[in-house]
């Protein structure tokens, strides 16, 4: 980046993502979390930037700030709140985030630490109370003993983890600490109100009044697909009610104003009988009784957290969900009906003023990448006012934007978005790629930073962003259309839009290739199977083996409810690994995996790699020793899209071979 940015993806790379707002709990100052790419852009780091609620001033950093500071948030007082790891590791302590305070004016002050960080934390809207949660290793009664056997493990180079459980289902290695939720309530000393489990998911709330604390744990053994909500005293830390249902699992609380209710997304995930279900529900913290809050809702309230109102008595609550394509706001009044607040884009990290009347966002769309809008927190189909925005946006994008509509082989409406590159016509028809969403539950809604359409329009190609089945924004009909079908009936609705996207005359049917990430990557190795029409495939994190993917996954028990036992149940298995059809392998195939990915594990792109050898295909392999599952380091996604873009103008376009140069 040192020579300024020369393509479009290696604008896409260097350009600002906003990530969090928050809102003072008077509504003067809107405080928003920006990754940005540091002084050797080779890695993002949060920075915090004010945002002018009324969108008359430029957005400015937050005077005492420093590079690192993430997670916003207020207390009640109106203080700024946010997570640093600022000298947490001198004076011999372990180092990690801690929670900070930082007043409009004045110097930022650490105001609660835990030795090894702090993961996550919440400020009770109008009380002076704080919960956080942090790990406590094995035999850790509390944060001074973890301190000490963290120090010994420091200090003998020990990082070895035992499980006395599998490792489970977070996307990383679990253990050895489990994450614990901590209160305090004034100037008392911390009380952990207990622990999440190794998989806790750091989903705290606190009730408005500071008393009570609730918290979900983790799934069991016992009970691999349901999790618990847990309520406790804020001031003990004393358990006062546990509430879990068999088949589900809750995320997302947050108490109502008059801390009356719970609100919680509960989920029933897929199984090999019974398809997915999200709804949003209201929990007593007296009596445990649960309420569904969107019992005739078509779509699913996900993914975010829902906001109440914060008018005492006024149960008025807005969410985010999936809708054909965008990610509306949605508003629930307090008689149940529900409206649509947007009329296009996607929307996250929703805030409101303290009456009720405004809300503000994080806005993106497939046209344009996330910045801060407000809304009327109750007018039907609206278009947001933007407001200053940190970074800007990427300027002129390469093309246009439209969408693909057809039906699937049993009727039911499908449709994608069709991103076209500036100079497609029908004298000049535009290469194709096919990129199918990762999931499979999801959908393109929102703008992404990992396989981004535009790079690829900038060179030329046009870019098919399908939505089959399983996708999320289509009622639950989408989900029992898929169900158990992981490459049949997703596979051939991509093939449907891809046949109707190839029907226009500005696109060239004879250069086409698709591309994927995760369950993308996964039906661009169905595809390898399945059929010659791609003139190349780019598979990167797909599953090849069913079989072994399943035993090998950290959703283990997730995956082996949807596919069953294959030692006693192998129609899926049979009917969907790739890998069982190795010898039609034919198409040119880039696989890209990383090293550290446990959500699908490394071995299945090399069984898949040694495949494409065996049958004497053309084949690439890009590894990234230190990635996940995605492609987090800017300096990696921008060799992602070069070879990428290299591997196809090559096997598409015809073109010499152009190997990166840092490769």
């Amino acid at each position: 980046m040192i020579n300024g940015p020369r393509t479009f993806h290696d604008r896409l790379v260097a350009q600002p993502r906003p990530t969090d707002l928050a809102l003072a709990p008077d509504g003067t100052r809107l405080i928003l979390s920006v990754q940005a790419l540091d002084e050797t852009g080779s890695r993002y780091t949060s920075e915090l930037w004010e945002v002018d609620p009324a969108g008359e001033k430029d957005p400015r950093r937050v005077p005492g700030s420093r590079q690192g500071d993430s997670a916003p948030a207020f207390s009640a007082d109106g203080t700024l709140l946010f997570l640093a790891d600022r000298g947490s590791g001198e004076s011999g302590e372990e180092p990690g985030p801690s929670v900070w305070s930082l007043p409009e004016r004045g110097e930022a002050e650490r105001i609660a630490q835990h030795p090894g960080g702090t993961t996550a934390f919440t400020a009770a809207a109008r009380a002076d109370a704080l919960a956080w949660t942090a790990a406590l290793l094995p035999g850790a009664a509390d944060a001074r003993t973890h301190a000490e056997l963290l120090g010994r493990r420091r200090r003998a180079g020990v990082s070895a983890v035992l499980h006395e459980v599998a490792p489970g289902d977070d996307g990383g290695e679990l253990g050895p600490a489990e994450p614990h939720t901590f209160v305090r309530a004034r100037d008392a000393e911390p009380v952990d109100a207990g622990g999440q489990g190794l998989e806790g998911a750091a989903d705290v709330a606190l009730s408005p009044d500071g008393t009570l604390v609730a918290y979900t744990r983790s799934p069991t053994v016992a009970a691999p697909d349901t999790n618990t909500v847990v309520m406790a005293d804020a001031r003990t830390g004393v358990r006062r009610r546990t509430l879990s249902r068999p088949g589900h699992q809750y995320y997302s609380p947050v108490f109502t104003a008059d801390g009356t209710s719970l609100v919680c997304e509960r989920q029933r995930e897929e199984t090999y009988d019974s398809e997915w279900q999200v709804t949003l529900v209201a929990i007593d913290p007296v009596s445990g009784e649960e309420t569904d809050l969107l019992p005739d809702f078509e779509n699913w309230p996900w993914p975010g957290r829902a906001v109440c109102s914060p008018v005492p008595g006024d149960t008025t609550l807005w969410f985010t969900g999936d809708e054909q394509g965008h990610r509306p706001v949605f508003r629930r009044d307090p008689d149940g009906t529900v409206t649509r607040l947007t009329a296009s884009g996607a929307y996250t990290s929703l805030c409101v003023t303290p009456d009720g009347s405004t809300l503000y966002a994080l806005h993106s769309a497939f046209d344009r990448s996330p910045h801060v809008v407000r809304l009327d927190a109750a007018k039907a189909d609206q278009h947001p006012a933007p407001l200053g925005t940190p970074g800007g946006d990427l300027g002129p994008l390469p093309g246009t934007l439209t969408e693909v509509h057809t039906t699937g082989d049993d009727g039911f409406p499908l449709r994608g978005w069709l991103v076209l590159p500036e100079q497609a016509a029908a004298e000049h028809p535009a290469p194709l790629l096919v990129m199918p969403h990762g999931g499979p539950q999801g959908s393109w809604s929102d703008w992404p930073w990992l396989w981004n359409p535009w790079p690829f329009a900038a060179r030329g190609y046009a870019v098919l962003l399908p939505d089959p089945a399983l996708s999320s924004g289509y009622g639950q009909r989408m989900q029992e259309r898929g169900r158990g079908e992981y490459g049949g009936r997703p596979y051939r609705d991509v093939l449907a839009l891809t046949d109707a996207a190839q029907a226009r005359t500005d696109l060239d049917p004879t250069r086409t290739a698709l591309a994927g990430w995760s369950y993308g990557g996964y039906l661009a190795n169905r595809a390898a199977t399945r059929t010659d029409r791609f003139k190349a495939l780019v598979s990167h994190g797909g599953l090849w083996n069913l079989e072994s993917f399943q035993g090998g996954t950290d959703m283990h028990a997730y995956f082996r409810k949807i596919f069953g036992d294959p030692r006693v149940r192998r129609e899926r298995y049979d009917a969907d690994s790739p890998h069982l059809d190795a010898t039609k392998l034919t198409t040119p195939m880039l696989v890209v995996h990383g090293g550290a990915d446990t959500r699908v594990p490394e071995a299945q792109s090399r069984e898949l790699l040694h495949d494409l050898r065996r049958q004497g295909v053309p084949t690439g392999f890009l590894y990234f020793p230190d990635e996940s599952h995605g492609v987090e380091a800017p300096n990696h996604l921008g060799l992602l899209y070069e070879t990428v873009l290299a591997f196809l103008d090559h096997h598409v376009l015809g073109e010499d071979w152009r190997r990166p140069a840092l490769l």
